[in-house]
């Protein structure tokens, strides 16, 4: 009995390195520019090797990206309708900076996904993804409604949380190579300003 137990552990093991080589290996080349050779090399793996794991490329992107889709919406989740208002965006647009900070690979994963033109998770965008933000957006213009918060458009108030802490992970040489020294941790003082500009935005 302990011997497949054993196996059921490598295959475990074998699983997870072979993600996160192409996590590594998609976020830096997109989902075109990489190929299973190059994920295997970085695994440490052979392709016949990898390939008993899994039957193909997009097979390794299509677990990534659904594993990622999950992770991705926990922040919005947490957003809370009973909370303070403005507490309750600036909180949220930490966590998504939180999130460039310690994921910038998956973020750049799902942004190759997105330019072209999302063909592996479409159906999450138009089910989960906008569902989640259709609640949350309706819950940010009651706020609007009661006068808790100034009045703007709720879904592009949520879009511009997406784009302005998304930078950070998706365009990090860029933001590092303009900051020179200060690039080495972009992310309190990015962290002040958009408290900064989003408390401004939705004070009334």
């Amino acid at each position: 009995m302990a011997e497949p137990q054993t196996r059921t552990r490598i295959q475990k093991k074998n699983r997870t390195t072979i993600l996160d080589a192409a996590l590594d290996v998609f976020s830096q080349f997109g989902f075109r520019g990489s190929t299973l050779d190059q994920i295997a090399k970085a695994a440490g793996l052979s392709k016949p090797n990898l390939l008993y794991y899994f039957p193909s490329k997009e097979a390794i992107h299509v677990e990534l990206l659904s594993c990622l889709m999950d992770t991705w919406l926990d922040p919005l989740r947490d957003l809370d309708p009973n909370g303070e208002p403005r507490a309750e965006i600036l909180a949220y647009m930490r966590r998504k900076l939180e999130m460039s900070r310690n994921f910038p690979r998956e973020s750049r994963l799902f942004a190759n996904e997105i330019l072209q033109g999302a063909p592996r998770i479409m159906d999450a965008i138009k089910g989960e993804l906008k569902d989640l933000t259709d609640e949350k957006a309706a819950v940010i213009q009651g706020w609007m409604d009661a006068g808790k918060i100034a009045p703007s458009h709720p879904y592009h108030l949520l879009f511009s949380i997406w784009s302005l802490t998304q930078h950070y992970a998706d365009f990090d040489v860029q933001v590092r190579a303009v900051l020179g020294n200060e690039g080495d941790d972009p992310f309190p003082a990015a962290e002040q300003y958009l408290e900064t500009l989003f408390s401004k935005l939705l004070a009334v």
